[in-house]
C-alpha cells in the first residue's frame, strides 16, 4: 500500500481510517477552541488546551505537506478549494495574525461525504448548484434591486428622522442600519422612529421587507424543483 492510498485514498481500512482521525482531530480542534474563549479559565486549563492546540497543528501541518507530497498536480491542491482550507486552518499559527482561523477548520468536515460514500448528499448538494445556476441572473437584477432600496430607504428615514432624532439618524450612513434591519424585517429596535412621517415610512419599508425574504425563497424553490425533475429525467 502506497503513501498516496492511505492519504487520498478510502477504499482500504487503511485510507479511512486516517480520514477518521483527521476528522476527529478536527472536531476536538473545534471544541478545545471554543472552550478557550471561556472567562475565567484556570492556568492549568490554559496550559492544557495551549498544548493540545501544539499537537494539532503538528499534526495538521504533517497532512497538509503529506498531501501536497502525493498530489499528482502540487499546484493544483495547494490552489484547490481544501487545499487553501488546509493551509489556512494552520497559517496563523506560524504568523502573527489577529484573526484566530481555527474556527474554518469545520469546513474540512465536508470531506466525511467522501469518506462514508454518502452518494445521495452530493447528489443533493448538485441540486442546488443546478437550482442557484438556472436563476443567477433573477438574483443578481433581485439583490441589486434590494442594495437600491436599502440606499433609498436609508434616505428617506433620515430626512424623516434626522431632525427628531440627531444622535441616532447623524447621516445617511448612520441610517443604513436601520434600513438594513427593517427591510430584513429583523428589527432590533436600537434604532426607531418617533416622528408620524418616520412611522408611516417604516410601515411601508416593513411591508417590503416582507417581500424580499418571499422572493428568493420562491425562487429558489422553483428552481429546485426543476432540478430534481431534470436530475430525475437523466
Amino acid at each position: 500500500m502506497t503513501l498516496k492510498q492511505i492519504i487520498e485514498g478510502t477504499d482500504t481500512k487503511t485510507g479511512r481510517a486516517f480520514d477518521l482521525t483527521i476528522q476527529i482531530l478536527i472536531v476536538y480542534s473545534l471544541i478545545t477552541f471554543s472552550i478557550s474563549t471561556l472567562p475565567g479559565l484556570g492556568e492549568t486549563s490554559q496550559q492544557f488546551l495551549h498544548i493540545s492546540q501544539l499537537v494539532v497543528v503538528a499534526v495538521f501541518t504533517v497532512e497538509y505537506l503529506l498531501r501536497i507530497l502525493v498530489a499528482d498536480s502540487k499546484l493544483k491542491y495547494i490552489f484547490s478549494f481544501y487545499g487553501i482550507i488546509d493551509l489556512m486552518a494552520i497559517l496563523p499559527f506560524y504568523i502573527t495574525f489577529t484573526v484566530d482561523l481555527r474556527a474554518i477548520r469545520i469546513v474540512r468536515l465536508l470531506r466525511v461525504f467522501r469518506i462514508f460514500k454518502m452518494a445521495r448528499y452530493i447528489r443533493a448538494v448538485e441540486r442546488f448548484g443546478i437550482a442557484f445556476k438556472s436563476i443567477k441572473e433573477e438574483l443578481v437584477v433581485f439583490f441589486g434591486a434590494t442594495f437600491f432600496l436599502i440606499y433609498l430607504s436609508a434616505v428617506g428615514i433620515y430626512y424623516f428622522e434626522h431632525v427628531a432624532q440627531p444622535e441616532a439618524f447623524k447621516s445617511i450612513f448612520h441610517s443604513l442600519w436601520w434600513a438594513v434591519a427593517t427591510l430584513t424585517t429583523v428589527g432590533y429596535g436600537d434604532i426607531v422612529p418617533i416622528t408620524l412621517g418616520g412611522k408611516i415610512f417604516t410601515f411601508f419599508i416593513l411591508m417590503i421587507g416582507l417581500s424580499i425574504v418571499a422572493v428568493p425563497a420562491g425562487l429558489l424553490a422553483v428552481a429546485l424543483q426543476k432540478s430534481v425533475r431534470s436530475i430525475s429525467g437523466k
